[in-house]
């Protein structure tokens, strides 16, 4: 029985692990999808350059559902570990810093973007 239980906390480990990556690669992609946007506003005008801002807000606004959507699986395998008595497998403050941090950059960039 014991070693079931240390099978299944290390494949939730091994979970949350996985999910904390693929989080960090979609807010890493964000990242490169808004220097990329501001790097091609300037040269992309008129129609063109509104066809491309409503693709890449579109793609945003799916990466951010992408991005609550792992958060809150991360947040309930930690919730599995810690009512089984076992230690986290992740610090969610450490993520949800990493998220607010992200969600701060994006807001900015968005602000100075708006109305344009």
């Amino acid at each position: 029985m014991a070693g079931m239980q240390r099978s299944d906390e290390q494949g939730t480990r091994n979970g949350i692990q996985a999910l904390e990556m693929a989080f960090s690669g979609v807010q890493s992609r964000r990242q490169d999808v808004e220097n990329t946007k501001h790097g091609m506003m300037s040269a992309l005008q008129g129609s063109d350059g509104g066809a491309f801002q409503k693709l890449l807000d579109s793609w945003d606004e799916h990466a951010e559902i992408i991005s609550k959507n792992l958060q809150d699986m991360i947040n309930q395998l930690n919730e599995t570990l810690s009512s089984k008595g076992m230690t986290q497998g992740s610090s969610n403050e450490a993520v949800n810093q990493a998220y607010s941090q992200s969600q701060t950059i994006f807001d900015g960039l968005m602000g100075s973007t708006a109305g344009k």
